[in-house]
């Protein structure tokens, strides 16, 4: 029985059809593929298998916040084993009192509340009364918050 604990993190993968990220050129690369720039040019003949991979932190983020007022140290060591590297914890958590926010964006659309270590080593959000209102997106925009999507004033209008 395989008692391995899911990692914090996705990959996602930038350069496929389906994903967010492809965005169609147009078809003028029919007209320069035979052509002696397209030939000689080293970055058209790059293999396609270089690692266009980015990674998705939400579980990560989810996982912090399940463990507000927990133990950091506990917290810590577990969220490090399981990730790649230590960096998006502490995009989320704030050790130095300078590095406090309410809020953070991760990504394009996905805010999150900020988290810091109190003097007793525990995990808490640096102002636990933000919510969506103090987020002003654009009035196109969808957004989530802590993970749940969050409707905009002009989209309830609508």
């Amino acid at each position: 029985m395989n008692r391995k604990k899911e990692p914090l993190y996705r990959k996602e993968n930038k350069v496929s059809l389906s994903c967010k990220y492809y965005v169609v050129k147009g078809g003028d690369f029919r007209h320069e593929r035979n052509t002696k720039r397209f030939l000689n040019n080293e970055a058209t003949h790059a293999p396609m298998h270089s690692g266009q991979f980015g990674y998705d932190y939400t579980p990560l983020y989810k996982f912090l916040l399940s463990k507000v007022g927990k133990n950091w140290d506990d917290v810590f060591s577990e969220a490090n084993s399981r990730l790649d590297k230590q960096d998006p914890i502490f995009w989320m958590v704030a050790i130095h009192a300078n590095e406090k926010r309410d809020i953070i964006r991760c990504g394009e659309s996905s805010y999150y509340s900020g988290l810091f270590v109190d003097e007793h080593g525990l995990l808490q959000k640096v102002n636990p009364l933000a919510n969506v209102d103090h987020i002003k997106p654009a009035w196109f925009e969808t957004i989530s918050f802590n993970g749940e999507a969050v409707q905009t004033d002009a989209q309830e209008k609508d």
